[in-house]
């Protein structure tokens, strides 16, 4: 889970750099600016569903301990 939520960090770090970069030096061609803005909204994308799936995989751990638990019991 831990590495999901730094995957999810550095993929969001990446695309805000990407898009400061070109706020600071912007691109003279249209088709560049548009790519990047695609590349970081498909960065973003990943990040959420990496912590989505990190999520479910936190909850999938606690209904099996629980279900461990039951059967224990």
């Amino acid at each position: 889970m831990r590495i999901a939520i730094l995957a999810a960090c550095g993929a969001a770090a990446l695309s805000m750099s990407a898009c400061q970069q070109k706020v600071e030096a912007p691109a003279a061609d249209a088709a560049a600016t548009t790519a990047a803005q695609d590349a970081a909204a498909s960065a973003n994308a990943a990040a959420a569903n990496a912590a989505t799936a990190a999520g479910a995989a936190a909850d999938a751990t606690t209904d099996a301990a629980g279900a461990a638990a039951n059967t224990a019991a």
